[in-house]
């Protein structure tokens, strides 16, 4: 599937939350239509691997929405502890969007 362009101008709101005992901050860009189009994570713990992580995690997590893959199969596919909870920050995130959605 061909990349979604992104508008010049769009929406994005920022938000707190925790994963693992670390603070995150997401920033979530819009396409036009409502959908989420980018996500940006910062950790602060700015120096620590889980920074490298959480921006990194967020590429992807914005070229997967940006081929058009929806967050619910994005959140299907990742990775959960037995209680159903998510064993990693991406998955905390998406659980966050797909709640607002």
């Amino acid at each position: 599937m061909k990349r979604e362009t992104l508008p010049s101008r769009r929406t994005h709101e920022l938000f707190r939350f925790e994963h693992g005992g670390i603070s995150y901050t997401a920033g979530v860009g819009h396409f036009s239509d409502g959908r989420v189009a980018e996500i940006f994570i910062d950790c602060l713990k700015n120096t620590s691997d889980a920074a490298a992580l959480a921006r990194d995690a967020a590429v992807v997590l914005s070229l997967a929405l940006q081929h058009g893959v929806a967050i619910a199969s994005l959140r299907d596919a990742i990775t959960r502890l037995q209680d159903g909870q998510p064993a990693g920050l991406v998955g905390r995130l998406l659980d966050i969007l797909g709640e607002a959605t």
